[in-house]
């Protein structure tokens, strides 16, 4: 049996950082962790291929190959997941689905011959099961969560490593929160399961024999859900794994109570924990009442992430607009509070209903859902319709966006957060691609650019000011070059 294992392309979006790629020489940020999970549990004796079309297209050998399609996708992906299907069943391919996107709409995929959804480790064992019997159901699904110990090695000698910015690696499943516009908890559950430090030393000595040195990216919804294990196992784990090996920066996910936790946050930047991504959502006490985010409430957001950054983490920050507590002055409050915050990447985007969400059920209950959510958190659009007057919630978004990722703000961000910075190691791993980087730069932002100005100054201040920092800094512009861009696009939808 030839397996195609095919994910769709992602759109030009904020997390897509394909702007920003461009300078390191990569073609897309990661590969797609499900598919080569997926892949290590289905027969050896099968014959597997990936094509990921962020990176390459699909083929009319890669078809003629295959006997069957194995296709993942997140919601985002949708538009090219339907292309890709279509495509293949053109060519007579048997198609089976699975991911984020099928399991909230698998009815609007009729091409597709089998869906298997929820979690792998639970429903694809009896598709495989009744495939190889010639009696295969066109739906499995599962209200049961996965035990994460039974979780192969994903195979990763299926991927091109030399055209992505970082890999992935999952230590848990489930989030203890339950804000109300999240189907993290719909999807995964309340409780986090984890896997053991050995299959998390086992997943990247894998990585490490296959060559890789760059970034790796723990894609939990919330890294910190079980602190006691993450304290006396995994990250003394990856402590020990990391001595004497280059590169392995890692990257995760992490609700703002671990700025309560300095043992927790010291033992994460030892381990090689760089940035997190943390929820911030609102600094409106109010809207965060309502969306049930109650880690969030009662404390000095401001403070928190500031905590987290002197402490050696670099925040990158989500927020929300249109809230039906909000009031048209939350814009200006939350363009404020990103720049006092120094959060340098923070993405903003209106509030959307995923399928599945407390949030979903109450807004469809009182007719306030319009249309399927697109699946970009920073496109200017939603699939709600809002308290506030639509167009001064558009306006208003716009606003933000325009603001924080003009360059006087932008480059302004950039310094607060240096200057409150204080990771306990800063040496940095420079690689060709690095070098690439920086010379790329000085060609786009230092020359190129009429935003050149602000370039300099950051460059020149990083320099004789922050020289341990100078990296980093220049890392920040190539960010912020891709923000811009994605902002310009977002910004006229918005309009």
């Amino acid at each position: 049996m030839n397996v195609l294992l095919l994910y769709p392309a992602f759109p030009d979006t904020f997390w897509s950082f394909k702007h920003a790629l461009r300078f390191v020489l990569k073609r897309a940020s990661s590969p797609p962790l499900g598919l080569v999970t997926i892949a290590a549990m289905l027969p050896s004796e099968w014959q597997k291929r990936l094509v990921d079309v962020n990176i390459q297209s699909l083929k009319h050998t890669d078809l003629d190959w295959a006997d069957m399609v194995f296709v993942s996708a997140m919601v985002v992906q949708r538009e090219s997941a339907q292309a890709l299907i279509h495509r293949c069943k053109e060519n007579k391919k048997l198609v089976v689905a699975g991911g984020p996107l099928f399991t909230g709409e698998y009815t609007e995929f009729p091409e597709v011959d089998h869906f298997v959804l929820n979690e792998g480790e639970i429903t694809l064992p009896p598709f495989l099961a009744d495939f190889a019997r010639g009696a295969a159901l066109r739906v499995y699904q599962t209200e049961d969560y996965a035990d994460l110990h039974l979780t192969p090695t994903p195979q990763w000698d299926l991927v091109d490593m030399r055209n992505y910015d970082s890999l992935g690696i999952q230590f848990s499943r489930g989030c203890p929160f339950n804000c109300d516009f999240c189907n993290v908890t719909a999807l995964l559950g309340h409780i986090p399961r984890v896997k053991t430090s050995q299959q998390i030393i086992a997943e990247l000595d894998e990585m490490y024999r296959l060559g890789w040195r760059r970034n790796v990216f723990f894609v939990d919804d919330n890294f910190i859900g079980n602190k006691k294990i993450l304290k006396e196992d995994v990250l003394p784990a990856l402590i020990a794994w990391r001595k004497g090996k280059k590169g392995f920066q890692f990257i995760t996910e992490a609700s703002i109570n671990l700025a309560d936790d300095p043992d927790l946050m010291d033992l994460m930047v030892q381990a090689g924990f760089k940035s997190v991504f943390v929820g911030i959502e609102t600094p409106d006490e109010g809207s965060l009442h309502e969306c049930h985010k109650v880690q969030n409430k009662g404390r000095d957001l401001v403070s928190s992430v500031k905590t987290l950054q002197s402490r050696g983490l670099q925040v990158m920050g989500g927020f929300i607009v249109g809230f039906d507590n909000d009031n048209p002055s939350i814009f200006e409050r939350q363009i404020q509070f990103i720049q006092q915050s120094g959060i340098v990447t923070a993405m903003v985007g209106l509030l959307q209903a995923p399928y599945g969400t407390e949030l979903y059920s109450r807004l469809l209950k009182e007719g306030r859902i319009k249309k399927e959510m697109s699946g970009d958190n920073s496109d200017g659009t939603t699939n709600i319709i809002p308290r506030m007057d639509a167009k001064v919630l558009q306006q208003g978004y716009s606003r933000i966006i325009r603001s924080i990722y003009s360059a006087p703000l932008f480059y302004q961000r950039v310094k607060t957060f240096i200057e409150n910075y204080k990771p306990v190691n800063t040496q940095v791993d420079i690689q060709l691609a690095e070098i690439y980087a920086f010379f790329s730069s000085i060609w786009r932002l230092g020359i190129l650019s009429s935003d050149r100005k602000y370039y300099w100054r950051l460059f020149f201040w990083s320099l004789f000011r922050h020289p341990k920092h100078f990296a980093l800094a220049i890392t920040f512009t190539i960010y912020g070059y891709h923000f811009h861009k994605v902002m310009e696009q977002s910004a006229l939808s918005a309009a």
